[in-house]
């Protein structure tokens, strides 16, 4: 090998620098670990206090030196990232409204033909892969109508860049141009508020041209504070109110129609639904009336909406009523009810019906008529707000304090001047909710208000985080969320870091068991390689996530190849006659051709999975690149330089021991002979397999198919079939399964999944709860089940929901990056081997062990006691099964092409590749004897959440190996023509 020296220095040099880079988590977890001491010290058992405390620990010594003038702040930033799956967290995907866009740059257009193109586009998404703006494009041009309409773009939104005389494609450029800064605005605005959050190492990123954007935020705890900070559009709003009497005169009336409906309804309930005055809901009342509370005959309206009795008596007052949350949108639409709407008084015609916010810990909601004109408009809104803040009123409650700017403060004046003179109250609305109403006594001057109301501390931080940020310029809903409490993943830590070592110790040992000092040495490459992983990845500012520690793993099991096929040529050479030296130097040489193409077709499968993937898939694949590069120079250079230095003075150098020197030596398998055997077995395999996919299926993960998943713990074994009953009960579809011990279990459920928003998923949650209430230790409370702490042991540990619309995306992102996977390796191995033979070997291997991954896991996914859902980290399995199997196969490949230039004949071709099989056959089960122990390592000591994706590899890795043997050298043999095959041979010969 030349160049030692310099190979030597650069690795002493890239080993120290990634030492350097893995300091700053040493001492950034160090300095952790001591505030977390400091605060357990100063309040026991206060989990909340001792949060608050250890950020004000951390916060009071940022800026000190920890070490050699590093403070802790300075580590913190470039310390080794922890996915959600190892640190706790959440990970949404947020969908900025293009609806919402569309409509505000329309001016609110109620053009018929819009709208229709609006909600036809809506539909269209549902299974679309086109942009929400391409599908409006096209089903606008499907109403016939012009987008230069002056009732719809042509209006004074945009008067300076679209005129009547535009064409429609003019329009959509100029549109799209609008979305594009929309988007980036909104963006923008959302970094703002994550940045005055305070959570460390927070990740934001726009996804596409269809307004997703996703947002990690690793550590944060107070998942709901998190949601609501994400999802306030902050749309802040001044409205004067109407009395609250003059409101509830009319809302008996409205009792009393709604009562004349349901009469009507009971005696023509089959006529109800093509009554096109009557709302959807009415035709649902009956069922939800309950026969006790009928025969009192509150009426549909009052039966779950109380009068403040105060309004009863003193009009003035501005809380109409009250209800609980659950029953606002039943109350909502009743009060959109047509004939409701139509018994509306004059002064009442164009008010706004808003809810207020419920205290902490409550369940009901106060009641406001708002005055507002046709347009819908408040008084004042938010754009005159200079500056918000959060403190605290003279009853020493936490409020918000705002100051107003330019014709806002004049508009102030004149606001509180005239609820001074007529007594009603000033109601301040945040996205639609109203925060706080309360009465003037006299103008106020100057500029400066505060909202009061039911407000933590931290709450009322929030919303003047939101109103400096900025107001969102669409509804931003969560489409996907990931959250995963702490505790959880300290477990995972614990395990993930139990089965790499377990794991890289076998393989320690295996190595010296086998190859005996020269093991030792690949060993020693071994330790540097993972090093130089976790160095690499600490440098780039990758995250580690759980199947990211997977990869790594694995990239033990993989890396030792490189070294075994080395190895293994040495031990031919020296057969061979040679001297050490001389066995040793062609030994690299031979091998290195098969080190490249194994690992160049690894790597390829690896670059589409983080191309395709998402989060914790990108971290496996990230990993597994890196370990793939790292892997290579440590076999090819660091194996050589310990290899070289022993022998140097003449010492002898075994490449094997007592006990494995004569294994796999001379081997005589007839593979060719057994291939009719090997595709009668392969092919009953596949037909069963095929069977069970058609007739009973996967068992599609809510990547695939939409919905929520919560992991639950519970203080005792549990039955999951009898849970599974109680949920059914309630949610109409649920589906429960024991996930790791017996007394945690995995609950997923499509209920209510259509719906987005903070509010339906705190109602599904809260639905939940009180489904499982009966499983629960006596006395919990939905807050102690909710809520995210270090030490939690009972309650919900992880959430995890996928939309309908984006798990179609996901669905067909995993189906495009197996077929790209498959097309970028035919196209390789056609490349590399010259011979589409040789490709359509390789990729009918492929599509065998894929088939039969599919086929164990339709067949036992109601059997293994572990989840065998087929989700994104499955589709992670089996393209790593796809990079695996092409490894061994690319490795018998190289070994036949370098056995036919060596015989330069065609003549016995079947016992060319039966010598080829046979000579690599040490190689190929060294290989999967490795990784194979790494894998059942994890499998067995590893976290419940990747279970299914070490299943996977497991089968993967075992039917990868059969195939390279009686699948893809027979198929290539079968299918070449001994003409072909030598003319293509005298062309090789004639060039050399």
């Amino acid at each position: 090998m030349q160049n030692k020296g310099l190979i030597r220095v650069f690795a002493l040099i890239f080993g120290l620098v990634c030492l350097y880079q893995l300091s700053f988590t040493y001492l950034t977890n160090k300095t952790e670990d001591e505030a977390k001491a400091y605060a357990v010290a100063q309040a026991p058992t206060d989990a909340d206090a001792q949060d608050r405390i250890e950020r004000t620990y951390l916060d009071s010594i940022g800026a000190n030196p920890i070490f050699a003038g590093i403070t802790y702040n300075d580590a913190k930033e470039k310390e080794l990232n922890k996915g959600l799956d190892l640190k706790g967290g959440i990970n949404v995907i947020l969908q900025i409204s293009i609806r919402d866009i569309l409509g505000g740059l329309s001016n609110n257009s109620t053009d018929p033909a819009f709208i229709a193109a609006l909600d036809a586009t809506d539909e269209a998404q549902k299974d679309s892969q086109n942009t929400y703006f391409e599908d409006f494009v096209t089903e606008f041009e499907k109403q016939g109508g012009q987008l230069a309409s002056p009732d719809i773009f042509a209006n004074v939104v945009l008067e300076d860049k679209v005129n009547t005389g535009m064409s429609n494609s003019e329009v959509a450029t100029v549109l799209e141009g609008e979305i594009k800064e929309t988007i980036g605005s909104a963006f923008e605005t959302l970094r703002n508020r994550i940045d005055k959050f305070g959570v460390t190492q927070p990740n934001i990123q726009s996804l596409g041209d269809n307004g997703r954007i996703l947002v990690e935020l690793p550590g944060a705890k107070d998942i709901d504070r998190v949601r609501g900070l994400l999802e306030k559009t902050a749309q802040l709003e001044f409205y004067t109110t109407h009395y609250a009497g003059e409101a509830l005169n009319y809302l008996v009336g409205a009792n009393e129609t709604l009562r004349t409906l349901v009469a009507a309804s009971e005696k023509k309930e089959a006529a109800v639904a093509q009554d096109s005055t009557l709302d959807d809901n009415v035709s649902d009342l009956l069922k939800d009336v309950d026969e006790e509370e009928e025969e009192q005959d509150f009426g549909p309206l009052f039966k779950i909406f109380s009068p403040n009795q105060q309004a009863v008596q003193f009009s003035q007052v501005p809380t109409v009523g009250f209800a609980a949350v659950k029953d606002t949108a039943t109350i909502n639409s009743y009060l959109r009810n047509p004939a409701v709407i139509k018994q509306r008084p004059a002064s009442l015609r164009y008010a706004k019906f808003a809810w207020g916010v419920p205290e902490e810990g409550a369940d009901i909601v106060g009641l406001y008529a708002l005055e507002s004109n046709r347009q819908g408009a408040p008084y004042m809104d938010g754009d005159v707000v200079n500056d918000s803040r959060q403190q605290f009123t003279q009853t020493q409650q936490p409020s918000v304090g705002l100051d107003f700017e330019g014709q806002g403060v004049n508009q102030w004046a004149k606001l509180t001047r005239e609820v001074a003179q007529k007594g009603n109250a000033i109601a301040i609305a945040l996205d639609g909710n109203v925060y706080s109403a309360a009465t003037a006594r006299q103008e106020i001057k100057g500029g400066s208000t505060e909202i009061s109301g039911n407000f933590t501390v931290a709450s009322a931080q929030d919303l003047a985080t939101v109103l400096n940020a900025g107001k969102l310029p669409a509804s931003a809903k969560i489409i996907q969320a990931e959250e995963i409490g702490p505790s959880l993943g300290q477990e995972a830590i614990n395990s993930g870091i139990l089965s790499f070592l377990i794991a890289l110790s076998l393989v320690l040992i295996w190595m010296v068991f086998y190859y005996g000092k020269a093991g030792g040495f690949a060993d020693i490459a071994l330790v540097v390689n993972i090093i130089f992983i976790f160095g690499v990845l600490a440098g780039l500012g990758a995250v580690l996530t759980l199947p990211g520690i997977a990869g790594i793993v694995l990239t033990i099991g993989m890396s030792v190849d490189a070294n075994v096929l080395i190895f293994e040529r040495i031990k031919e050479e020296i057969r061979k006659g040679k001297s050490q030296k001389d066995a040793i130097k062609d030994g690299f040489n031979n091998a290195l051709s098969s080190i490249l193409d194994a690992n160049i077709t690894t790597f390829l499968t690896a670059l589409i999975l983080f191309l395709f993937g998402t989060g914790p898939v990108q971290g496996f694949a990230t990993t597994l690149m890196i370990g793939i590069a790292t892997s290579l120079f440590c076999a090819i250079f660091i194996t050589r330089l310990f290899i070289d230095g022993y022998g140097k003075n003449g010492k002898s150098l075994e490449f094997a021991t007592s006990m494995t020197k004569n294994l796999f030596v001379n081997n005589n398998v007839d593979f060719l002979g057994k291939r009719k055997i090997a595709y009668a077995i392969s092919g009953v395999l596949i037909v069963g397999g095929l069977a069970a996919l058609l007739t009973g299926g996967l068992d599609a993960g809510i990547d695939f198919v939409g919905g929520r998943t919560y992991t639950v713990r519970f203080d005792q074994p549990m039955n999951a079939q009898e849970v599974e009953d109680a949920l059914v009960a309630d949610f109409g579809s649920a589906d429960v399964k024991t996930f790791g011990a017996d007394n945690q279990l995995k609950i997923t459920t499509k209920y209510r999944i259509d719906e987005t928003g903070t509010d339906i998923d705190a109602q599904v949650e809260q639905q939940l709860f009180t489904s499982l209430t009966p499983f629960l230790p006596s006395g919990m409370s939905y807050a102690a089940f909710a809520k995210s702490t270090d030490d939690k042991q009972v309650g919900k540990m992880e959430y995890y929901m996928v939309g309908p619309t984006i798990a179609d995306d996901i669905k067909k992102g995993a189906l495009f990056a197996v077929i790209g996977s498959l097309i970028v390796v035919f196209l390789y191995i056609l490349l590399r081997f010259r011979r589409w033979q040789f490709s359509l070997g390789a990729v009918a291997a492929v599509f065998h062990d894929v088939l039969l991954v599919l086929g164990v896991f339709a067949i036992f996914k109601n059997i293994m006691p572990f989840d065998m859902e087929v989700d994104q980290n499955f589709i992670a399995a089996i393209l790593t099964v796809i990079g695996y199997s092409l490894n061994d196969t690319v490795v018998v490949f190289d070994r036949i092409r370098e056995y036919i230039k060596e015989h330069g004949s065609t003549r016995g071709f079947g016992k060319l590749i039966n010598q080829a099989l046979n000579s690599t056959l040490s190689r190929t089960l060294n290989t999967s004897v490795t990784t194979l122990i790494v894998l059942l390592a994890i499998f067995f000591l590893g976290a419940p959440s990747i279970r299914g994706l070490m299943f996977a590899l497991i089968v993967g890795v075992i039917v990868g190996t059969y195939s390279s043997l009686f699948i893809a050298t027979p198929v290539m043999f079968d299918t070449v023509q001994k003409k072909g095959l030598k003319e293509e041979k005298e062309e090789e010969e004639v060039e050399a």
